[in-house]
């Protein structure tokens, strides 16, 4: 790492549960997909293939590897989310006829139609979080930093 960061000495144990980054952040990220889940079900679909929904809805065609960066996913975590996408009748899967080594991703008609059915859910999540946009893209900003930064300093080691 290129930054070290002096920690003073603890007045209290910092290995308390609730004195950790990375607990605020999973607890955080599962509250935050339970909140989705019944929203989502409505639309027939899980969390995960929501995500894939969003990146297809603003690029309709993309190969398996560019979503899997996207979404920091893995082939294989991605293969099962897009079978039941295409088995829903909301992707197509085909081999790119430049390369047969990559698999482009499309939106058929129903997943592009979906996209409207699923256009409130942003405000409905807003607010349910009881924050205004400015706290929200301020705080998705400041995620999506240190985001970056730990995989940065992740990459170094």
């Amino acid at each position: 790492m290129t930054k070290q960061t002096t920690i003073p000495p603890p007045a209290e144990d910092w290995l308390e549960l609730d004195r950790q980054l990375c607990f605020a952040l999973y607890s955080a990220s599962l509250a935050m997909t339970k909140m989705y889940k019944p929203i989502l079900s409505e639309l027939g679909l899980t969390y995960p293939q929501y995500l894939v929904m969003l990146v297809l809805w603003q690029q309709s065609a993309i190969t398996i590897s560019d979503l899997g960066g996207k979404l920091k996913l893995d082939s294989g975590t991605l293969t099962p989310l897009l079978k039941r996408l295409e088995a829903a009748g909301y992707v197509h899967r085909e081999r790119d006829t430049d390369d047969e080594r990559r698999v482009l991703v499309t939106l058929t008609q129903s997943g592009r139609n979906l996209r409207q059915a699923a256009a409130g859910i942003p405000e409905e999540i807003l607010c349910a979080t009881q924050c205004s946009l400015e706290e929200i893209q301020s705080l998705t900003k400041r995620l999506q930093d240190l985001r970056s930064t730990l995989e940065v300093a992740r990459a170094e080691d």
